[in-house]
């Protein structure tokens, strides 16, 4: 069972009353945020919750980049905890606890085994991984087991026993990133935030050499505004140094990117709700296998790339490696054909000109600000999100000059909470919400279909996301509100004219625009299948 609320009698992320809100406004904002993703929407969280008043600004759409395309794990990190960096890992381990509490809609335990093939890493991972519960703490999600090697190919029944001699078992955490950020977005709101999506900064405005605003376009219409702000906050990820350049062109690099694939397959390759990872592959790279919404997510790799992209593709020597380490730990060898979507994320690692590898850069999150008062958080992950937007808000509060408040998110709930989470139920991620959406499928019938029998995702939820999630195009539907796109690639594509048919009734769009949305979508799925 869970606990639901009714269908809201007011839509918080109303996007035509945002753009209002922002034509209207004559005072400047406390905060501007720059940057719908993760580090964004826990600044814009933690900024609203604290009673300033702030407008979030993303180019395209909330979690468009990275914080869409994550391994779907809220984990502290057993490689941080080999290579030393136990600060980080006591840190994520604390916010994992943390996130479980506040989000228990889209946060869950999952258990992981880490083969092992000798005496020696039985001793070395299992000593590990006790020293990664005593770092947990209160907040722990389980203690971890050494398993012989019966009892750990009962667990995982699809591991190739060949040469396995027991495993380590250990507890982590699993989520829905894209639903995550969609309800930090709503929690903003809920606090007072106004939050835009495709609303690009063209520039930043200055008075003298202190920022002091942005220059933002509304695409859906063409409007411009010239928005003044007390504090501008940089938090774009991958894109980080295009921001600081518009502020100083001279600034220094403080983003080394690296991308990450991550291969989705049907869900007999993993039977069981056991997670596989094996913390060192022949390269030095974690590979997980991990099971995520009935199907099986198997990644990833960690490759340099010399700029970061919008739509980062997969490198073929990336399908490579996955499929040949997937193949050598799985009784059943998924081959191409066996791709449901391959799905592409960018971390954006902060610089280290002595690092030789991007495996090698931390994860930990750092603060810059300007000489023109520009405040960018860089680096971080998804697990640290709201100890990053504590952060920033404290740093950003203190250059604006604004009144001290503290930060309240540590037992803040994020919109959806419910105090009954069960994983099973089909509408579990939406949390409180289930309650009007299931009404909206009971109202009308033809609701409750399926848009393609190969998915998960019926009419009514495309329908929700675009009144009450702020779905402007067919990807935000089926990429981001649904996970259709990750889930199957080609069986999108085909639901795609569909979606654009529930979208264009609810938006008032045309035919052109559904004729357009279909062809961008499909050229995008594309790229998400092999």
């Amino acid at each position: 069972m869970i606990t639901v609320a009714p269908e809201p009698t007011k839509k918080l992320l109303d996007r035509p009353a945002m753009v209002d809100a922002v034509r209207q406004r004559t005072q400047p904002w406390d905060i501007v945020i720059i940057g719908g993703g993760a580090s964004g929407l826990g600044a814009a969280v933690d900024a609203a919750a604290r009673g300033y008043s702030v407008l979030l600004l993303e180019r395209l759409d909330f979690a468009k980049g990275t914080s869409s395309r994550s391994t779907k794990l809220v984990h502290g990190g057993v490689r941080y905890l080999e290579q030393g960096n136990i600060k980080l890992v006591f840190e994520a381990l604390h916010e994992r606890g943390l996130m479980l509490r506040n989000a228990p809609h889209l946060v869950h335990d999952l258990r992981f085994i880490v083969p092992v093939y000798s005496f020696f890493q039985k001793i070395f991972y299992g000593t590990g991984l006790k020293i990664y519960d005593v770092l947990a703490g209160k907040l722990s999600f389980g203690k971890s087991l050494l398993l012989g090697r019966k009892r750990a190919l009962e667990l995982i029944p699809n591991l190739d026993p060949t040469g396995v001699k027991g495993g380590i078992l250990y507890h982590d955490g699993q989520f829905d990133d894209a639903r995550l950020a969609l309800n930090l977005a709503q929690t903003a709101a809920e606090h007072g935030a106004v939050l835009l999506n495709y609303a690009p900064v063209k520039n930043l405005l200055k008075t003298g050499d202190r920022v002091t605003g942005v220059v933002v376009e509304d695409t859906e219409s063409g409007e411009q505004f010239n928005i003044q702000a007390k504090v501008v906050i940089n938090a774009t990820g991958p894109f980080a140094d295009h921001i600081r350049h518009m502020d100083d062109p001279n600034a220094k690099k403080a983003i080394s990117a690296s991308q990450g694939i991550h291969l989705v397959l049907d869900r007999s390759f993993l039977a069981g709700d056991t997670a596989i990872m094996v913390p060192k592959t022949d390269d030095g790279r974690v590979l997980f296998a991990i099971p995520w919404h009935d199907h099986v997510v198997v990644g990833t790799t960690d490759t340099p790339i010399p700029e970061a992209e919008v739509e980062p593709r997969p490198k073929q020597d990336e399908i490579d490696f996955v499929l040949t380490h997937a193949q050598r730990y799985m009784t059943k060898d998924p081959s191409p054909a066996d791709v449901l979507s391959v799905f592409v994320g960018i971390r954006p690692l902060v610089s280290n000109p002595d690092a030789t590898s991007t495996a090698a850069i931390s994860r930990d999150h750092s603060l810059f600000v300007s000489k023109g008062n520009l405040v960018t958080i860089c680096g971080g992950k998804w697990t640290t999100y709201r100890r990053m937007g504590e952060d920033t808000i404290n740093r950003a509060a203190e250059v604006a000059g604004l009144e001290q408040r503290p930060s309240v998110t540590k037992d803040l709930h994020v919109h959806g909470y419910t105090t009954q989470p069960n994983s099973d139920h089909r509408l579990s991620v939406y949390g409180s919400d289930v309650e009007g959406l299931t009404r909206l499928e009971q109202e009308d019938p033809a609701m409750a279909e399926r848009i393609h029998p190969n998915l998960p995702v019926t009419r009514g939820q495309i329908v929700w996301a675009t009144r009450h999630e702020m779905a402007r195009t067919v990807e935000d539907a089926l990429s981001r509100r649904t996970r259709a796109l990750l889930l199957g690639a080609r069986a999108s594509s085909d639901a795609a004219p569909l979606v654009a048919s529930l979208m264009a009734a609810e938006l008032g769009r045309d035919d052109a625009w559904q004729q357009e949305q279909v062809q961008q979508f499909q050229a995008l799925a594309q790229q998400y299948h092999l």
